[in-house]
């Protein structure tokens, strides 16, 4: 599997300073959105005067739930936060990598640096739980996330993310 498939140079950040969980999680529904070139898969939008829901906030609030349910914190610094939803046809993601860490509630207690959030279509069941092995195995990999954390750039972010999937293994 090539991340490539799942994520573009702008829906990514390098060294953001955010302090909590939420806003990571703010910024992270922020990319994925604005990211996102494929048309929305429920096609009744209203045109009417009510206020239309923002998508950033509709992703923002897929990805609370999902956290209610349970951290998606993996330890080490990292989380994989995701949801599904019947607004894409298409799996999408983003990363931000924090100039510091921050709690994200992982079983381990660590500060978290390094996020990458997965949006997959509602009815893509299967999908959604290989691109989440797949990434699980990933992050597990020391060599690769140290590789994102000396990272200086959203270019080097991107070449490591998209390049090195098929080379990386976990540990």
């Amino acid at each position: 599997m090539n991340l490539a498939d799942l994520i573009t140079p702008d829906a990514i950040r390098c060294n953001i300073e955010v302090n909590s969980k939420k806003r990571a999680l703010e910024v992270l529904a922020d990319l994925l959105t604005t990211s996102t070139s494929s048309e929305p898969a429920n096609s009744e939008q209203s045109n009417s005067e009510d206020k239309p829901e923002d998508p950033a906030f509709q992703v923002f609030q897929l990805l609370i739930d999902r956290e209610k349910l349970g951290s998606t914190g993996m330890g080490h610094g990292i989380a994989l936060p995701h949801a599904r939803t019947n607004t894409t046809n298409k799996a999408s993601a983003a990363f931000i990598k924090l100039e510091k860490g921050i709690d994200f509630d992982s079983p381990d207690q660590q500060p978290t640096d390094l996020i990458f959030a997965l949006l997959v279509p509602e009815h893509d069941t299967e999908q959604h739980l290989q691109i989440l092995s797949h990434l699980a195995s990933l992050f597990s990999n020391d060599t690769f996330c140290q590789h994102l954390r000396t990272a200086t750039t959203t270019d080097e972010l991107y070449k490591h993310l998209t390049h090195n999937i098929l080379s990386s293994k976990a540990s």
